[in-house]
């Protein structure tokens, strides 16, 4: 007698309605990843943009700020109150606060042992620094650096000095007395402020990109500081 066969039924496949829901949830994996990775991919070059500018300001401010800490200062007796008809001290720290980036005008000037040599030149010494403005239209500026060993020559325009930022809007420095008074001018061959130099300097800078304007500040606490004279 032979034996009854047992047929095993296959597996039940999927019904429309799952491979519906399937496709659908497929649809909406692939839609969210693909608007991520556009996002990301049009964010890049903003977020490059901006690492830029970063570090663009971080080492204007940098540079400002070491200068400033290598500054030379005479100092009394080699120091006098200069007479009428005497030239300006080589050492003397004059400077303006704020502006429009108009002209190729100075903005702070004094001497640094923070000398930057860009010839094939091993010559040291004290420096005489000038940051000045340069303007590029659009109501911005460049913030440029000159940077000359003694004997000064007077001051002029130099097309070779380097550009340290770009795109500015409005440099704002401001200067401290030892009493905390601020200033937004300085000079040290001046009566009003009793031939005395800062002690401290704050830089405000803003900058425009992309059409908004990021603002950067620092402040320095000068190293050496000349005191008023009696």
């Amino acid at each position: 007698m032979k034996k009854p066969r047992f047929f095993r039924l296959p597996p039940p496949g999927f019904t429309l309605m799952e491979v519906l829901i399937a496709i659908l949830m497929f649809g909406i994996i692939v839609t969210t990843v693909f608007a991520s990775y556009r996002s990301v991919f049009f964010s890049a070059p903003m977020i490059e943009s901006s690492i830029d500018l970063y570090e663009m300001s971080g080492t204007c401010l940098g540079r400002i700020a070491l200068d400033l800490r290598s500054i030379y200062i005479a100092q009394p007796p080699a120091y006098k109150k200069p007479e009428f008809d005497a030239p300006p001290d080589p050492y003397r720290v004059v400077a303006r606060g704020d502006g429009d980036g108009s002209g190729n005008t100075p903005w702070l000037r004094f001497a640094s042992l923070g000398h930057l040599s860009f010839e094939q030149s091993t010559r040291e010494g004290i420096a005489e620094i000038v940051y000045y403005d340069h303007p590029v239209g659009d109501g911005v500026f460049q913030l440029k650096r000159s940077d000359s060993l003694y004997p000064y020559p007077p001051f002029e325009v130099d097309g070779w000095d380097p550009i340290l930022c770009e795109g500015i809007k409005n440099l704002k420095i401001t200067y401290f007395d030892r009493e905390g008074n601020d200033y937004d001018y300085w000079d040290s061959e001046s009566d009003a402020f009793d031939y005395a130099t800062p002690v401290s300097v704050n830089l405000l800078i803003e900058i425009a990109q992309n059409g908004t304007t990021s603002v950067f500040e620092t402040r320095v606490t000068l190293p050496v500081v000349r005191e008023g004279l009696e």
